[in-house]
């Protein structure tokens, strides 16, 4: 994948096909421990032991359309190319935790990418969620809580697209602001 945010994507997409109801998504860079490390903890329907060791197994997925899972493989892959590595943990029937964590400034980490475009379109998907994002830089951080922005999310939802723009602008914004 060519950006981090379409891994990310692939596991809230796992999150939301587990049932979960709220998915807590955090980014944080660290540049001064060189460190990139993105969290997805959902409270979902979890996996058991048995799916827990097999999930990094390209040929296995819970999936029945199809016969291989490549997401969470070529997440832990990308990490681990980038001095990092990928951890799961998981409960059955509470949720499952998705943590990777990659060298900030490693050449061979990919960027971030559209990190607020992909939250956006997945909270706008689906509503009944409440996504809880958290994006730190340098120990200051920006925090968004999608329950609290329902009314613009149906407004997107009855077909006021340029709710999405100004959205995704406001996630942008906030992140760049940390920034400087």
């Amino acid at each position: 994948m060519n950006d981090l945010s379409l891994h990310i994507l692939d596991i809230l997409q796992n999150s939301v096909s587990a049932g979960a109801y709220e998915i807590r998504l955090t980014v944080e860079e660290d540049p001064e421990s060189d460190r990139l490390t993105v969290s997805i903890i959902d409270n979902g329907k979890g996996m058991s032991g048995e799916q827990l060791e097999r999930v990094s197994d390209p040929f296995f997925t819970s999936r029945t359309t199809r016969r291989v899972g490549l997401g969470i493989p070529l997440f832990k892959q990308t990490c681990r190319e980038s001095g990092g590595d990928l951890t799961i943990t998981s409960q059955l029937g509470k949720g499952t935790s998705v943590t990777a964590v990659m060298g900030y400034s490693h050449i061979d980490r990919p960027p971030l990418g559209d990190i607020s475009n992909i939250l956006v379109l997945t909270m706008i998907s689906n509503p009944e969620i409440n996504f809880i994002f958290t994006y730190i830089y340098k120990k200051r951080e920006f925090i968004f809580i999608s329950s609290e922005v329902n009314d613009i999310i149906k407004d997107i939802l009855s077909g006021n697209n340029q709710m999405i723009k100004l959205l995704t602008e406001y996630l942008n914004n906030n992140i760049s602001e940390l920034k400087t």
